[in-house]
């Protein structure tokens, strides 16, 4: 899975003498940029639109690990809320007494 999409690599000498103006509107128009150091990735300038886009996919996959992690380990027992409330020493009366604050 490419995680970044049209990308452009430069050197920080490079960034640098382009400047920030340009590297922004490049990342504006859709460029994903990646600023590297002696060929190793350092940074990366991507549009608040592709920000988004790559918060929303990182969310998506924790979703689907957990929903994976929860099918692999499911037995099938179910416990009903009495049976929690009791482990933890409470009844649903006892935890109506609990002043809210």
């Amino acid at each position: 899975m490419t995680v970044l999409h049209d990308v452009t690599e430069l050197s920080v000498t490079e960034a640098a003498r382009r400047g920030v103006a340009r590297l922004v509107a490049d990342a504006e128009q859709g460029a994903d940029l990646v600023v590297t150091r002696r060929h190793q990735p350092v940074a990366a300038v991507v549009s608040i639109r592709r920000l988004k886009e790559l918060e929303e996919a990182a969310a998506d996959l924790r979703d689907l690990a957990l929903v994976l992690a929860r099918s692999v380990t499911d037995t099938g027992e179910r416990v009903s809320l009495d049976e929690v409330l009791a482990a933890f020493g409470h009844t649903r009366e006892s935890l109506a007494d609990i002043p809210d604050e």
